[in-house]
């Protein structure tokens, strides 16, 4: 009898503890505004640790439905996000400028081309290749800005044109 008390009691734990585990499986939704009250949601109940995930699958909903007046819906998200503590400001800032402005994140810094980027040019430029990958999903297949990426993408050319000059200048330097 007692030992029978001891596995109701332990079952009855384990249910409760169960029950308080937040469900972190993401938004389900493929609509952009459903899908963000949905990430909003979880991440405000627990599951912050899969933010990633969750802004990932969030432009996969803009994918689905381009518009505009998607780039509004992320920066509000992400001002969200920093307003929750979620992220600090310069992390929302980061997230919307790598998918969403023509800037790229991977050159900001105050190094000298010489000393610092030269010697990391390979790594720079595929940095912002990538950047430019991340803002073709954001700027061209979530918001549809055409004229955005493709002034990302100028940009992209011309500070490989001027790196390349640049390291070399200072190559002959030395």
């Amino acid at each position: 009898m007692r030992t029978n008390l001891i596995i109701i009691l332990a079952a009855l734990f384990l249910a409760s503890c169960a029950s308080n585990t937040p469900d972190c499986s993401g938004p389900q939704s493929r609509n952009l505004a459903t899908a963000i009250d949905e990430a909003q949601g979880a991440l405000a109940n627990g599951c912050h640790a899969h933010f990633d995930r969750y802004y990932d699958t969030l432009l996969g909903a803009g994918e689905g439905d381009p518009k505009p007046e998607n780039k509004r819906a992320f920066s509000e998200f992400l001002v969200w996000s920093s307003d929750q503590g979620l992220l600090s400001t310069r992390q929302a800032q980061n997230y919307y400028n790598r998918y969403f402005n023509v800037k790229f994140m991977s050159l900001r810094g105050d190094y000298n081309n010489c000393s610092h980027t030269c010697p990391n040019k390979q790594k720079v430029l595929f940095d912002m290749e990538r950047e430019l990958s991340d803002k073709e999903r954001g700027l061209l297949k979530v918001s549809l800005d055409n004229k955005g990426y493709y002034r990302a993408d100028q940009l992209y050319h011309e500070v490989e044109l001027v790196l390349e000059a640049t390291c070399t200048a200072c190559a002959a330097a030395r």
